[in-house]
């Protein structure tokens, strides 16, 4: 095992995730790993042997190296310990995010081959054990294992055999390095089933040390994870925390007035995660008398496009360095990333500039390769990007033919390397940092008896960042269906709640251009000014 630290004391020389856990637990064994909102907390020395623990349990279970397990639970200290133990027996991790229901869950378990899914059982009003036992029923060989709160499957970790493969070298920032298959993150996107980024901890644990080297994290940060721990910013805040040995202030959900005062108990240094908890936090600081978070030295953004004005208003009202945001996808996370030594106004309009490795080429829509400050689809490789699809036919239309993988995303990226999102090719909605497929929810609506034509389009939104608008062609001598009755029709179908439209028009008939496109472009423009 290597041990390796700079004077910050980040560990840069590892070469799996297991291994960095061990190299934490053994540099600062007494150091907080975590607290919960309920003040439970582990230490790094505590998170390794819960991490062994649990290894063993899963191992009775028949899992090995290279099994996949997918597993679907709140932001716990438990999910935190799962993670740890799978990795300890080099299993294939399959987050999925809470909000994904019985479609979405299915087609991800069934198509990842997943051995295993764990679930809780009922939390904030849905049964997921329910859930998880009724796809069971039609994929054979799942096995289901719910777990609550401090019942993870635990065994003696003298039973566990060799620590598994790790990567062909150590980690070394910027650089690629070849290690085995150890994540699948799916995605909602264009198409109307999830895509299946595959990574590698090397993959991931990059994405975590750009944001470890842009906030110059140390062990005297507090880190607010307020977001899903299954969303891939989780994997990669897990691997910053143990690089820099920081801290994780978790909550199972961001709920301002519960989770807010959990960050003020904990006088949380940095503070995440996007525009629609930096707004919340606003909000809550107009009712206080006292500031809030007098300890920040910065706010994540990242997930969506920030009005630049907020920068300065959160800056101004709640003190730091105010945003620091980031850009990237599940594909490939953390493309670019603010650094605390920018400026201004660098910090309101762009997304930073790209991290260490990063390779990028801007296309104008007619396939032109343009230079910097000209903008068009960005297309990049880095050594934080995936392995490709689980499903390779997606890989063709993800990466063009020089192995760049085609964002979607319409920018420029400046001289200095500053990044600034200008627009979207992809026809997604991105809600509070989630990306909605506009097709698979028209597909859906397509099915309503009273529906003869439907476009799903992406609006602005001051809390979500987009908000999903269906614009409907009533079939004829059908009534028009209102809005809580296409909520209803959705739910029932199974679509996840934040998939499910928010605005409903009605028009004659969509504009379409004389191939029978839809011209979406025309509906956004008409509905973001009513």
């Amino acid at each position: 095992m290597t041990q390796a630290s700079g004077a910050n004391g980040w560990l840069t020389e590892w070469s799996s995730l297991w291994d960095l856990i061990n190299q934490r637990a053994e540099a600062t064994p007494d150091a907080r790993f975590a607290i919960d909102e309920d003040g439970r907390s582990l230490t790094f020395a505590e998170y390794r042997d819960a991490g062994l623990r649990c290894a063993a349990g899963f191992a009775a279970l028949g899992i090995g190296e290279g099994d996949v397990v997918a597993w679907q639970l709140p932001t716990w200290l438990e999910s935190m310990v799962l993670v740890g133990g799978l990795s300890r027996l080099g299993a294939v991790q399959n987050p999925i995010l809470p909000i994904y229901r019985d479609r979405e869950v299915g087609f991800v378990v069934r198509e990842s081959g997943a051995k295993v899914l764990v679930v809780t059982g009922e939390w904030r009003g849905f049964d997921y054990a329910a859930m998880a036992n009724s796809i069971a029923i039609e994929t054979p060989g799942l096995k289901v294992v719910v777990v609550e709160r401090s019942n993870l499957p635990e065994g003696d970790p003298k039973s566990l055999g060799a620590e598994p493969t790790g990567a062909l070298g150590t980690f070394s920032p910027g650089m690629q390095i070849e290690a085995p298959l150890r994540w699948l993150f799916y995605t909602s996107g264009t198409t109307a089933d999830p895509k299946g980024a595959r990574h590698t901890d090397m993959t991931v644990a990059h994405s975590g040390y750009a944001m470890v080297d842009a906030f110059k994290l140390t062990a005297a940060d507090r880190n607010a994870l307020i977001f899903p721990f299954t969303h891939i910013g989780g994997a990669g805040w897990l691997f910053a925390g143990l690089i820099a040995g920081t801290p994780q202030v978790i909550v199972e959900a961001f709920l301002p007035a519960t989770t807010i005062p959990v960050l003020e108990r904990e006088r949380v240094t940095v503070a995440g995660a996007g525009t629609f908890f930096h707004l919340a936090y606003l909000e809550a600081q107009q009712h206080a008398d006292h500031p809030l978070f007098p300890e920040t030295r910065l706010f994540v953004g990242g997930g969506a496009a920030k009005p630049p004005q907020l920068h300065y208003d959160v800056k101004e009202q709640l003190g730091g360095a105010g945003i620091l945001s980031g850009y990237g996808l599940t594909e490939c996370p953390i493309l670019s990333m603010a650094r605390t030594t920018d400026t201004d106004e660098q910090l309101a309009k762009t997304e930073g500039p790209l991290t260490a490795g990063v390779v990028v080429k801007v296309v104008t829509i007619e396939g032109e390769v343009v230079g910097r400050g000209v903008e068009g689809e960005i297309r990049v490789r880095g050594p934080q990007m995936c392995l490709g699809y689980t499903e390779p036919a997606l890989n063709s239309t993800g990466f063009d033919d020089e192995g760049y993988f085609r964002t979607g995303d319409l920018g420029i990226v400046d001289a200095d390397g500053y990044v600034t999102i200008t627009g979207r090719l992809k026809d997604v909605i991105i809600r509070k940092g989630e990306n909605i497929s506009a097709k698979e929810v028209e597909d859906l609506l397509f099915t309503h008896p009273s529906i003869a034509d439907v476009a799903v389009v992406g609006l602005p939104d001051v809390s979500s960042g987009e908000r999903a608008c269906a614009v409907i062609v009533v079939a004829e001598n059908a009534a028009a269906p209102e809005l809580a009755e296409l909520f209803t029709f959705c739910k029932d179908a199974g679509l996840m709640i934040q998939k499910i439209p928010e605005q409903l028009e009605i028009l004659p008939a969509l504009p379409r251009n004389p191939t029978g496109k839809v011209l979406k472009h025309e509906l956004r423009k008409k509905y973001s000014e009513v």
